[in-house]
């Protein structure tokens, strides 16, 4: 985590779980950013105390009101994004926000696989083109030409639930629609790092590893890795990003996930 340095980053679904303990990590560094951009649905309700607790004593932490399934609301929070920045980029885009639904094969439904294909990888589309401008402005604000967190960068939340190649945990928890779903969002960061790269942005896809979280809880397992863990995982493995590393698939620890 050292060697991490980013002047702004946004992270999506902030106020609880993976996406509070990334927030509280940015905010903790010895040269934190200049701002901190938590998104979350209701940034007012009781789910956000504890960023809004945040917020009252980080005066670089701004809370943004964000719904991932309504375009209306993404172009909201860039412009809301883009009026703090007043004219600098955004570097670090982290698309944490999701949501799954326990079912098997046998009983998954329409809506479901809807519902959590719309939230976990349509909204991330969405997000990417929504701040394509502030990730190019960062991009282009930069000195060098090699691809960094200290550029900009699209990080896009899977697990290895979506590997095509390992799909671990069938029999423990068999969550067809999220599976299906994380191995889209895998494409989609792919797609995005082939698109993207000419702007300078790197792409990728990051396993948080089996975490103590609610969502995880809900199958009655207890996960093995903790928020803390995880989060401090994975901001190690973002410092060390470079441009060998757009657009692939990697965990908390850095290795190398199978597509």
């Amino acid at each position: 985590m050292a060697g991490l340095r980013v002047c702004s980053v946004l992270v999506t679904g902030a106020n609880w779980g993976i996406g509070l303990g990334l927030v509280q990590q940015f905010l903790g560094m010895p040269s934190p950013p200049a701002w901190v951009f938590a998104a979350c649905r209701d940034p007012k309700g009781q789910r956000a105390q504890k960023l809004q607790n945040l917020a009252s004593k980080h005066p670089n932490l701004v809370i943004i009101p964000l719904e991932v399934t309504e375009p209306a609301s993404i172009k909201a929070a860039a412009a809301r994004v883009g009026e703090h920045l007043a004219g600098s980029g955004l570097n670090l885009l982290i698309n944490n926000a999701g949501i799954t639904k326990v079912n098997s094969l046998d009983t998954e439904m329409l809506e479901n696989m809807t519902q959590i294909y719309t939230t976990n990888t349509v909204g991330p589309l969405l997000l990417g083109q929504a701040f394509l401008p502030l990730l190019k402005k960062a991009a282009q604000g930069s000195p060098g030409s090699a691809l960094s967190c200290s550029k900009a960068v699209i990080i896009n939340m899977s697990s290895y639930g979506g590997s095509i190649a390992s799909p671990s945990g069938w029999d423990l928890m068999q969550i067809v629609s999220y599976r299906c779903n994380k191995a889209a969002l895998n494409m989609l960061t792919k797609c995005q790092s082939l698109g993207y790269r000419e702007h300078g942005i790197l792409c990728a896809a990051l396993h948080p590893g089996w975490v103590q979280t609610d969502m995880r809880g809900s199958i009655g397992q207890t996960p093995a890795v903790t928020v803390d863990a995880s989060v401090r995982g994975m901001l190690n493995v973002l410092s060390s990003l470079a441009e060998k590393d757009t657009g692939t698939f990697l965990d908390w620890q850095g290795k190398v996930v199978p597509w």
